[in-house]
């Protein structure tokens, strides 16, 4: 046995220095930007008193790790510049290099802002080609979250700065945002991005700050309960092996050919429009599989060539077969197809396009008003029109019942445990904050858990009321022609009241959306607007206009309603040279009808003949307000308001 005590002994130390020796966060790595004009703070891991040094910038700090192994040093504030190189020392060395100081901004949110240049490349092509900012950089928070409590450190993760190739994972609102920003100031701009698609502002909440929710809480409570989260696993499996639908195999895959084979021989199928949906055209209530299929004219100068088709958005997943051959294929709805074709697939004459959609709830099919052709170089063929279906398979309803599990990324302060929670050491210049979608049903809520949010993560920097920047949702959905009540109206309505809130500002974006996409394609307005608000909050730029019209106040004259803003700018404008629109007036009934509107000097009057006594107006409140046109001359449009709350 003694042969082995000096070969424990050897992996004892081993751990020990190994465990002794200095680590950092991984936000704390090469190429990142630290705030100027600050204190800041560099912390770590290292043995239990260990003595850690750090040199940057010509200065030098020394500390010594608690008895958690924990340290902390702070470095004066310094001056926007670099690149610059950071030694830490303690038993091992670490150095950092080109490191710029500048401004950080935590961009964070839900799926617009997690949205990437990549994704809307046909619109931004070219700022993805030229993208050449070296002093841009984003770090992308990996997506994690827990249950239990704030975590400490991330586990992946780096800096990247905006290039042609890098730049594609920048998200869309935040590079036009940085963008615009280091085009006026030329200092260093960092982005850390912490969003998720889908996810609910309480889920990027501490608890702490959620302590004022009751309901909220008991469910953090129940959350914890690890024997409550192992009861919802097993029965969320249970119910799934109970609930199996029996096999019901798409015809269009097990027949002696494919459906998307070019030998096989249609029969029994039917002609049908794309774009559209099947719910819009005879196909009642189906979710299931749907097979699309046309032979397409390609002209002789794009055979033998690369080409691209574009199918628009396709709800809910498709596969695209060209002549018999995948070419692309998409599982989610949202994201339009934007499909690559190989050099040596397309002919001339005819050549044989078949879609198959798997649709699993609501209205399946192709999204109107959507770009739908295949192109290459300079010819274009237009796939619109009509094309042929049949059904492949249908999905019968399955009787669910009881618990399904959680989806831990919605769950309360599940996201600012892992996403926030470890960054809050990292001084920033502020907030950025693009969300909403999630919450839209409870607005009421959302006008009291968005402050909450704002003082929460002040509370967290520990830098003061630092500037809260966030987009209020853009137009969606249906265009309604009637005044008419709304959830976004209501939902909107609540984030205005934020502004209520010291050292915040909002961009309007009520001008900026697509009817038929939650995920709208116009990033670089919504960007270049929270600059501007960005610009006055937070660069003291004070003369500037950096928001339109906010409505203030109203007083009654007979029978009309006379309005009263902030942020009138150089004066008050129909954008589009018509009368003013989306102006709805009632009386104590509260019907709303439309009304007539017209700009006096800084102030605009409201009336209509159908009502006599007016008391209550409202602005642009509806999902998607078609045609709201108030703008002030700077070309910024009025936020949707009402005055009967």
């Amino acid at each position: 046995m003694k042969r082995y005590v000096p070969l424990l002994l050897f992996f004892t130390i081993a751990f020990e220095i190994s465990f002794c020796q200095v680590k950092l966060p991984r936000l704390i790595r090469d190429s990142m930007i630290l705030q100027r004009d600050t204190k800041l703070r560099i912390w770590g891991w290292a043995g239990k008193n260990e003595k850690v040094s750090i040199t940057f910038n010509n200065k030098q700090a020394t500390t010594k790790a608690g008895p958690d192994g924990k340290w902390f040093i702070s470095l004066p504030p310094m001056k926007a510049g670099g690149p610059f190189t950071m030694n830490i020392s303690a038993s091992n060395k670490i150095t950092l290099k080109d490191i710029l100081i500048g401004d950080v901004w935590l961009c964070s949110g839900q799926s617009n802002m997690v949205h990437q240049m990549e994704l809307h490349g046909v619109t931004y092509a070219n700022d993805i080609a030229t993208a050449n900012y070296p002093q841009i950089r984003q770090f992308w928070v990996e997506n994690k979250s827990d249950l239990n409590g704030p975590r400490d450190n991330l586990t992946t993760g780096s800096w990247k700065s905006a290039n042609p190739e890098d730049v594609k994972a920048f998200s869309a609102v935040a590079y036009f945002f940085a963008r615009k920003t280091w085009e006026k100031y030329h200092v260093p701009i960092g982005i850390i991005n912490a969003s998720i698609g889908g996810t609910p502002i309480e889920a990027w909440t501490s608890e702490e700050a959620l302590a004022a929710f009751p309901s909220i809480m008991s469910t953090i409570q129940k959350n914890k309960d690890t024997a409550y989260i192992t009861g919802l696993s097993r029965r969320a499996f249970a119910n799934r092996n109970n609930n199996t639908a029996p096999a019901i195999h798409d015809k269009g895959l097990t027949g002696p050919l494919t459906w998307y084979d070019p030998n096989y021989s249609p029969k029994g199928w039917h002609n049908i429009a794309i774009p559209g949906y099947w719910e819009d055209q005879g196909i009642k209530d189906l979710n299931g599989v749907v097979w699309y299929r046309k032979e397409v004219e390609v002209p002789a100068s794009m055979a033998g060539k690369a080409a691209r088709v574009f199918l628009g958005r396709i709800v809910d997943a498709d596969a695209l077969y060209i002549n018999g051959q995948q070419v692309g294929n998409t599982t989610y709805m949202y994201p339009q197809r934007r499909y690559h074709i190989p050099s040596n697939l397309l002919k001339a004459g005819k050549n044989l396009f078949v879609v198959r959609v798997t649709n699993n709830s609501g209205k399946g099919g192709f999204v109107p008003d959507k770009p739908y052709y295949l192109f290459s170089g300079n010819d274009t063929v237009d796939l619109k029109g009509y094309w042929q279906y049949k059904v492949g398979e249908v999905f019968e309803p399955l009787t669910r019942g009881g618990s399904f599990g959680i989806a831990a990324q919605n769950q309360p302060a599940a996201l600012f445990n892992a996403m926030i929670a470890p960054l809050v050491n990292y001084a920033i210049k502020g907030f950025i904050w693009y969300q909403g979608e999630s919450n839209t049903g409870r607005a009421e809520e959302y006008a009291k858990l968005q402050p909450a949010q704002i003082a929460d993560w002040r509370k967290q920097w520990h830098q003061g009321e630092l500037p809260f920047l966030f987009v209020q949702l853009p137009n969606f959905m249906d265009v309604s022609y009637l005044p008419a009540e709304s959830q976004w109206a209501a939902f909107r309505e609540s984030q205005l009241k934020s502004l209520s809130v010291p050292n915040t500002a909002m961009a309007v974006t009520i001008d900026a959306g697509e009817w038929n996409d939650i995920h709208p394609d116009n990033k670089k307005t919504v960007g270049d607007r929270l600059a501007l608000a960005a610009w006055k909050l937070a660069y003291n730029e004070n003369d500037l206009v950096a928001s339109g019209p906010i409505y203030r106040s109203a007083i009654i004259e007979n029978n009309k309603i006379i309005l009263s803003f902030n942020h009138t700018g150089s004066g008050l404008m129909s954008i589009d040279g018509e009368p003013l629109s989306q102006f709805a007036i009632a009386g104590a009934d509260k019907k709303f009808v439309w009304a007539n509107a017209q700009i006096e000097g800084d102030k605009i009057v409201v009336w209509s003949d159908r009502v006599a006594a007016p008391l209550y107006v409202r602005y642009a409140w509806a999902d998607n307000p078609d045609g709201a046109n108030l703008y002030n001359k700077e070309g910024l449009p009025a936020s949707p308001f009402r005055t009967d709350q």
